[in-house]
């Protein structure tokens, strides 16, 4: 017992001899190094069954984990401060410092609990399935008002952090007070970005585009791969990617395949000779509709369009799932007809037309009574 009397009293000396701040210094580091100790333990050990359940709670437990750690950290920082011996300046930072940390705190956490609720909610819905309209509307609006949400969430976070420093705050009144010609400029060089963002909330309500909707954009067909806060992302037959900004959808037309279902009739389209038995070709174009898989057994049809002075136009018209579908359903149909008429009507094929005929022999010039040239 003596021995260890002996070893604080040494102890006590030795800090004595050092620096307040240094001690200080020691204070504060053995503070946050014992919060962060604690709270590995907590999530660690303590939590660790619990964070790996599939509930929204140990979900939103898992997300928090870092701003959970930094929460420990202040905790720790306002239990030790007010017997630490620094400098007022010192004290002034550990204090501004505190509540810019506090300030993205609260920001962080409003950003984790919007992530996590709209991930949670998405599992109601499937996108893979056949019919996938109604969950194509519910992630469209969700991802677009969840990412101006946390647009908006930033940008208020960033203006609290500003506002904590005295400097800062100071110039955004005076701001204000002469906020006609500053704010006409800002004004007109956020407008881009404003209407986009706008934009966005129009969509996500109106929904005139929604994930995986079937779009034709400046003659380019594709599918609405993502929808950002400020532009969408629409995926090419061929694989390119074409970016378009958001405001592009409220002003100017386009064409949505897939607005109301993703089912679409298509038409294939031949020409051949007035000699082609219609029946027949009607007989044999439905046939082939019928039996592909890719029918889905909504509508079909085969009718003569048109007709010129060489050929008549015949269309079939067939229904699918989707557009893709559709696409190959087209191709089959197209293939297996042109096939069929060159195996059984191949006279009734388009051609050209002539007439020949052979002008008759002119008769010899009669010249003597006799009706005989003389010699």
């Amino acid at each position: 017992m003596d021995r260890l009397q002996t070893f604080y009293d040494r102890l006590a000396t030795w800090r004595d001899g050092l620096p307040a701040l240094v001690v200080s210094a020691g204070v504060l580091l053995i503070a946050i190094g014992a919060a962060l100790a604690l709270h590995a333990v907590i999530f660690d050990k303590i939590l660790a069954r619990r964070l790996r359940r599939d509930t929204l709670a140990a979900i939103l437990l898992r997300r928090a984990r870092r701003p959970l750690r930094l929460v420990a950290v202040l905790l720790a920082v306002a239990m030790v401060a007010p017997g630490l011996t620094l400098p007022l300046s010192l004290h002034d930072v550990l204090r501004q410092m505190a509540a810019v940390a506090i300030v993205i705190l609260i920001g962080w956490a409003v950003l984790i609990v919007i992530d996590v609720l709209a991930e949670w909610s998405f599992r109601r819905y499937r996108l893979d399935a056949t019919d996938n309209l109604m969950a194509r509307k519910y992630v469209t609006q969700v991802r677009i008002l969840r990412r101006t949400a946390k647009i908006v969430v930033v940008i208020l976070t960033i203006g609290a952090v500003l506002v904590t420093f005295e400097g800062v705050r100071e110039y955004g009144v005076s701001l204000f007070a002469s906020a006609g010609a500053a704010g006409l400029v800002l004004g007109i060089a956020a407008r881009p970005v404003l209407s986009n963002l706008i934009a966005g909330i129009q969509i996500a309500l109106t929904q005139p585009i929604r994930l995986d909707d079937v779009v034709v954009i400046e003659g380019e067909w594709g599918r609405i791969e993502e929808i950002y806060a400020t532009f969408v992302v629409v995926k090419i037959w061929d694989w390119r990617r074409m970016v378009v900004p958001l405001s592009y959808f409220i002003e100017q037309p386009f064409q949505n395949w897939t607005r109301q279902s993703a089912t679409i009739l298509g038409s294939v389209y031949w020409y051949v000779d007035y000699t082609m038995p219609m029946a027949e070709m009607r007989a044999k174009a439905e046939e082939l509709i019928a039996s592909d898989p890719l029918w889905d057994g909504q509508a079909k049809g085969v009718q003569v369009v048109d007709a010129d002075r060489q050929t008549m136009q015949v269309r079939a018209v067939m229904s699918s799932r989707d557009s893709g579908a559709n696409f190959d359903l087209r191709c089959n149909v197209r293939e297996g007809m042109l096939a069929w008429m060159q195996e059984v009507h191949p006279d009734s094929l388009p051609r050209n037309r002539g007439e020949l005929s052979v002008a008759p022999e002119p008769e010899p010039r009669r010249s003597g009574s006799d009706g005989f040239r003389p010699r």
